[in-house]
């Protein structure tokens, strides 16, 4: 019993010996390609670390210094010279041309998507908000519901219904849902989609009264009601 052991221990023992013995084979015979593949990803972490910290924080940092006085135009409905800058400083348009890889650039598309639609130049609009991303899910919210105002402008409701309803899914608050619930309800008045208009509407009153939305909300079922 015991020889048996000894013998099952021995076997093992070599096998796990030939195993060693067989990746140390195939690592002396493979050890300058091994050596070049470590080499190049410790080459493209370098570079990573070197890229994140050399290039794009500043970058960064110069992209939002120079979007300061673009932003101050937006707050004050001076759309065009937000959009293209004052001959001293530049517009978003510029800022997202040679900073559109920053977080800066990126937030960029979002100021120059509403500019646009204020400016009535919807297609342009449209491009630049389903262009732009964040994790923010009220900025987001936010983004996708101005995408329904541009289609409602150019009459294509179609496509105002399906911004809307993800405009007021993104997130459930009393700010941004019960406002594109209460656009979404509109627009499908206008298609003369009263049963959807009207489950919209109590969705409002159901769970969202205490907001304007809310507090008005009755008539428009009862208008919808009255058109069924």
């Amino acid at each position: 019993m015991s020889t048996n052991k000894e013998q099952n221990a021995d076997h093992n023992f070599e096998a796990i010996e030939s195993t060693l013995s067989k990746s140390e084979q195939f690592i002396e015979k493979n050890q300058t390609k091994i050596t070049i593949v470590v080499g190049t990803i410790l080459a493209i972490v370098g570079l990573y670390i070197a890229y994140q910290k050399f290039i794009k924080a500043p970058k960064e940092k110069e992209a939002l210094a120079q979007m300061f006085v673009a932003e101050q135009y937006f707050e004050v409905d001076s759309f065009k010279l937000a959009l293209n800058g004052d001959g001293n400083y530049p517009g978003f348009s510029k800022i997202i041309d040679q900073y559109g890889s920053t977080k800066a650039g990126n937030l960029a598309k979002y100021y120059a998507g509403v500019s646009y639609i204020k400016l009535k130049e919807y297609d342009k609009a449209i491009d630049l908000l389903q262009d732009f991303s964040t994790s923010d899910e009220m900025l987001s919210a936010i983004a996708i519901g101005c995408i329904g105002d541009a289609y409602t402008e150019k009459n294509d409701l179609k496509n105002a219904v399906e911004y809307y309803s993800k405009a007021a899914d993104k997130t459930d608050n009393k700010f941004s849902t019960p406002i594109y619930l209460m656009k979404l309800g509109r627009v499908y008045e206008h298609l003369s989609d009263f049963k959807n208009a009207l489950n919209t509407y109590q969705r409002i009153k159901d769970n969202y009264a205490q907001t304007q939305e809310g507090r008005q909300i009755e008539k428009y079922i009862t208008r919808v009601k009255l058109s069924m």
